[in-house]
């Protein structure tokens, strides 16, 4: 059925669905027509963007790509996942190696138990040697810390010997002067004191 219009206005041609179409171009034109097309170019554009960001794409149409990314997702989340697992453990690890451990706190108990103290021995073998013997407290690498402070302070240590028992640590040793001047016992033995109150 059509119905064509008065002269005073431009043709107009009602078709069955009620749709109107204005002048001689038979063509349907929606309102939405350039909305749908600016969504569909902004989703390509996205999908452009994504394609970019996943490293190993399949294929280039649209399902292949959401695939891939979701794949390379979940990828990431078991590394996100399998990295805070480690990140846990390496802080759970290190809380534990600040806590002192029963050993050493029985160490200093021990110590006490058996009238074992602290003490430090010098005496003057040779210009430049002297010999040790030192007693402290058995601890976590506390035998590591002092001879890195030993060496720190110019001094090589030679026939040594380490011992514990009941709770304490015994070292037994030659003293070398590394640059071969003449050591002072008092004064090494001063030095001594200091670094094992500090370690």
């Amino acid at each position: 059925m059509e119905f064509v219009g008065s002269a005073s206005t431009q043709s107009c041609i009602t078709q069955k669905r009620g749709r109107r179409v204005y002048g001689d171009d038979r063509d349907f034109k929606s309102k939405n027509l350039t909305a749908e097309r600016r969504r569909r170019e902004k989703l390509s554009n996205r999908l452009l963007t994504l394609r970019s960001l996943v490293p190993i794409i399949t294929n280039m149409n649209k399902a292949t790509i959401v695939e891939d990314a979701i794949t390379y997702i979940e990828k990431l989340q078991m590394t996100v996942k399998v990295l805070s697992d480690q990140l846990l453990e390496m802080e759970s690890s290190s809380e534990e190696s600040e806590r002192p451990r029963n050993d050493e706190i029985n160490a200093a108990e021990e110590m006490k138990k058996h009238g074992i103290e602290e003490k430090v021995e010098v005496t003057n073998v040779d210009g430049c040697k002297l010999w040790i013997r030192i007693i402290f407290e058995k601890k976590r690498s506390r035998i590591t810390k002092f001879l890195e402070a030993m060496a720190s302070h110019g001094f090589e240590l030679s026939d040594t010997n380490v011992t514990t028992f009941k709770g304490a640590t015994l070292i037994s040793s030659c003293l070398n002067g590394v640059y071969s001047y003449k050591i002072e016992a008092e004064q090494v033995k001063e030095l001594l004191q200091e670094i094992i109150k500090s370690i």
